[in-house]
């Protein structure tokens, strides 16, 4: 990290200058290199000794991370604890970010809370296995299993359901389908916004391993082993899996979105005198969220009133608590809805962690008994659905000077086989259709294609990855084909597409800082000369910016509910949604629909924006309730004005709100507000790719984000890191594939699936937080970090496909445009490189023949 008189380097991969168990002993101007399995311990032991023998202007950054290692757990937890922690996934707690982050942010003063660099509070009860997840719940006297019966065909009516076998299996208590819904056909239809999946299928089923049924059993195995011997009868029928095949059949939802700008708004032809056109596509796959915390519910029938209380994995307790109700058949206010934490979510749980619950319930209903049901991880991956794939279809027209002048792009995605998110998600990929490039001219079309996969949902970016990539790979044809210049992005007091001005438009000072801090001129020339020396490696490295719109696009969901509670010993109470940090004498409660009524979901990277908001305004509530005796008492303790409070019969409770103001968007005008603000990034990536393999290395990495003034920065940082990995993945070596035939899931596990994992991240991972940024428009000026940064990934798979650029110069290939899917994967890379070998192994498919798998 730079900005300080002393740095620190932490190396994830082969440094040259530091082993992996190592320090680098040279303390100059670039700073203390540090092997990513140091340990805590060892670190803190070396910076001691260069402490007492440096001057103190050198080692001020490095007093920083001995207060942060000061309060990192204890001696035991040290001496395991390394360096580089888990900084290759996507969760915002790592042993390196309290140790690391105080060298390179504005710290708060130590008085002060907001602002400094705190270590998450549940990070030690997750490492140490301490923290409670659903399957930790201790099993109740009378709790029984459950196993889903799911259809073995993608596309099928039901002839028959014969459960005959499996309820003749000793153990098995019951078999639970439709009939079963107390509320019947209409209570067995549900859905986060459109109720069009049907709890247990009835008459069709419409993706391979749909729930059909349930069977409850005494335990977790017979259950299973029942499962499989219920008989359903078939008549099977044709199937859609991809884009292209529900391009091909119009196969579609019905409703689509329209998005104009520039002449195509006043519908006026466009003058295409003097512009040159480029026509392409741009394709990019889905990706499995794959949280550690499979989908998970326990539900506990209550004795009396109809009452249920559910404990669940997921983002959006109101909704589960809603679909509960209406299945069930009685008020959402005999349903309580529980969350403690999630083992993930990713937005993989905002709308899908409903439906296990609202099955259990089902059962529970019927049988007046707790069930309980954590999916596999090969269920989940086959069920849930995934980050929605896309295509896009683009025409751009660009002057001879590089100039941008007008988009005409038709998008389309998978949304599986129901509704779910998919027209939210499109909406969203329209939106980021610019990324960071002004465009007078812009006509956008959507279509949300239905197919018979499981229905494809949130996942981080909710389509704003999508869009962007799909922006980035017209830009790199243009590129290509002209020069584009820096006078294409965005200034100050511009407005987008959708007629959102650009307010504190800081990118321009995010993308330079980046140019410089990543050294990108000289490493540019030092790539080339490998490149001109080495004949089977190849090394590329690109540049990347975003600019990501925050806030719910359903205006109605930017509100948040707080309750915060004050005792007489001085310590608070606060139950909210998902998300807040709390310290020292405040207790976080779980979330649950008996203190907060109709949260909204913790998804949108706003949960803290409106979370804290709201909880702020309930703490101001009551310090303005105890300010006489404050300023009648101003020696007293915390403590001791909280008991007087008391004894005074003033109220020690408050109930916040928060609704983010002026968020007017109207679709069908294309006029309003859209967004609260954006946040704003850049990246620079260099990697060397094997051309004999397609491998490929991440060599560097360099990220610089505008989020305003950091509440945790070391929260922040952990953010950056996991969005980062996250999209490297998505871009590079995560592709479900699906059977042709069967659709079922090919890449089902960790077995078939593959992450990033330590060897995946960045050898040299640098991170930059723009300094002096304000956003008045959030929660201390701070600024939403939990979705921008994950298309900076991306950089990776623009850098790979300039290392595949020298490799088809070296094998002779003309100096053309040449199409890369997404992701790069090291098939798609091996093949790209276009020698004598590939132009050998070419096997095109006979008529009537399928490949092995396909992508949805």
């Amino acid at each position: 990290m730079e900005g300080i008189a002393m740095a620190l380097y932490a190396t994830l991969n082969n440094n040259p200058l530091a082993t992996e168990l190592e320090i680098e002993e040279s303390f100059d101007d670039d700073g203390l290199i540090v092997g990513s399995a140091v340990t805590i311990s060892e670190l803190q032991i070396k910076i001691k000794e260069l402490v007492s023998s440096s001057p103190h202007y050198r080692h001020r950054g490095l007093n920083a991370v001995l207060e942060n290692i000061k309060w990192f757990a204890g001696n035991h937890i040290r001496n395991v604890a390394a360096v580089a922690g888990n900084i290759a996934t996507a969760s915002p707690i790592s042993d390196l970010n309290p140790v690391l982050v105080a060298l390179e942010f504005e710290e708060a003063p130590e008085s002060e809370v907001v602002g400094r660099s705190m270590m998450h509070l549940s990070a030690l009860k997750q490492v140490t296995g301490a923290a409670v997840y659903i399957d930790d719940i201790p099993r109740l006297a009378d709790e029984v299993k459950v196993a889903i019966v799911g259809s073995t065909v993608a596309h099928g009516k039901i002839r028959n359901v014969d459960a005959t076998a499996a309820l003749a299996l000793d153990g098995v208590l019951a078999y639970i389908d439709h009939k079963d819904v107390p509320t019947g056909r209409h209570g067995n239809y549900i859905g986060p916004v459109t109720l069009d999946e049907e709890l247990f299928a009835t008459e069709f089923v419409h993706f391979f391993g749909q729930p059909i049924g349930l069977i409850v059993a005494e335990t977790e195995k017979t259950a299973i082993r029942a499962s499989k011997l219920v008989k359903v009868d078939y008549e099977v029928l044709e199937p859609v899996f991809t884009i292209e095949q529900a391009i091909a059949s119009s196969s579609f939802f019905e409703d689509t979105r329209t998005l104009t700008s520039g002449c195509f708004a006043r519908n006026e032809p466009l003058d295409e005198s003097g512009l040159v056109f480029i026509e392409g596509e741009a394709r990019m796959s889905g990706q499995e969220h794959f949280y550690l915390e499979t989908q998970a519910s326990l539900v506990i029938p209550k004795k009396e009133d109809d009452e249920m209380e559910v404990f669940s994995s997921n983002q959006h307790p109101s909704e589960t608590q809603h679909l509960v109700s209406h299945v069930l058949g009685v008020p959402s206010n005999r349903i309580t809805v529980r969350v403690k934490r999630m083992g993930g979510g990713f937005g993989g749980k905002e709308s899908r962690g409903a439906f296990v619950a609202c099955m259990l319930a089902v059962a529970a209903k019927k049988l007046s008994r707790p069930m309980r049901l954590q999916l596999s991880r090969e269920e989940d991956m086959a069920t849930t659905g995934t980050r929605h794939p896309f295509l896009g279809k683009y025409r751009v027209g660009v002057e001879p000077s590089g100039l941008l002048r007008s988009l005409q792009l038709d998008l389309y995605s998978n949304g599986g086989y129901s509704y779910d998110l998919s027209l939210a998600v499109l909406e969203r990929a329209m939106t980021h259709s610019d990324n960071t490039y002004n465009i007078p001219h812009m006509s956008i079309n959507g279509r949300v294609c239905r197919t018979n996969l499981p229905t494809n949902t949130a996942f981080r970016g909710f389509g704003g990855p999508q869009g962007m990539m799909i922006a980035e790979q017209w830009i790199q044809h243009v590129a290509e084909s002209l020069n584009i210049p820096e006078l294409n992005f965005y200034k100050n007091g511009d407005s987008t597409h959708f007629s959102m001005p650009l307010e504190n438009y800081h990118f321009d000072r995010v993308w330079s800082e980046l140019i410089e801090t990543s050294d990108f001129k000289s490493r540019k020339d030092a790539v080339e000369k490998f490149n001109s020396a080495h004949r089977y490696r190849k090394r590329g490295i690109a540049l990347l910016p975003t600019k990501f719109g925050i806030s719910f696009t359903a205006r109605h969901l930017n509100q948040a509910g707080a309750l915060v509670h004050v005792y007489t010993d001085g310590s608070v109470l606060v139950a909210h949604a998902i998300d807040v940090v709390i310290i020292l004498q405040v207790h976080l409660s779980e979330t649950s629909t008996v203190t907060v009524a109709n949260a909204s979901a913790t998804a949108a990277s706003f949960s803290s924006d409106l979370n804290g908001m709201a909880v702020l305004d309930a703490c101001t509530q009551i310090l303005d309730r105890l300010k006489p005796i404050k300023l009648a008492n101003p020696e007293s303790s915390w403590k001791e004005i909280v008991n007087k409070a008391y004894f005074e019969r003033i109220n020690l409770s408050a109930n916040g709100f928060f609704k983010v103001p002026d968020l007017t968007y109207d679709w069908a005008t294309n006029t309003g507000r859209m967004f609260s603000y954006f946040t704003y990034g850049a990246a620079c990536a260099e990697v060397e790719i094997d051309t004999l393999t397609g491998d490929h290395t991440v060599r560097r990495a360099d990220v610089v984000m505008d989020i305003g003034t950091p509440i945790n920065p070391a929260i922040d940082v952990g953010q950056i890191e996991g969005a980062f990995a996250q999209g490297m993945g998505w871009c590079t070596i995560e592709e479900p594939l699906i059977s042709p035939k069967t659709g079922f899931l090919l890449t089902r596990g960790p077995g078939g699936y593959k992450i990033p994992g330590f060897r995946d991240v960045p050898e040299d991972f640098r991170i930059r937080i723009v300094r002096g940024s304000r956003n008045a428009r959030a929660v201390h000026s701070s600024k939403a970090v939990g979705e921008p940064p994950l298309f900076m990934g991306a950089s990776v798979f623009y850098a790979v496909r300039e290392a595949i650029k020298a490799a088809r110069l070296e094998n002779g290939v003309p100096p053309a445009y040449f199409r890369l899917d997404s992701p790069a994967t090291s098939e798609r890379i091996r093949l790209a490189c276009a020698d004598r070998i590939t132009r050998l192994v070419e096997t095109p498919l006979r008529d009537g023949e399928l490949p092995f798998s396909v992508r949805s």
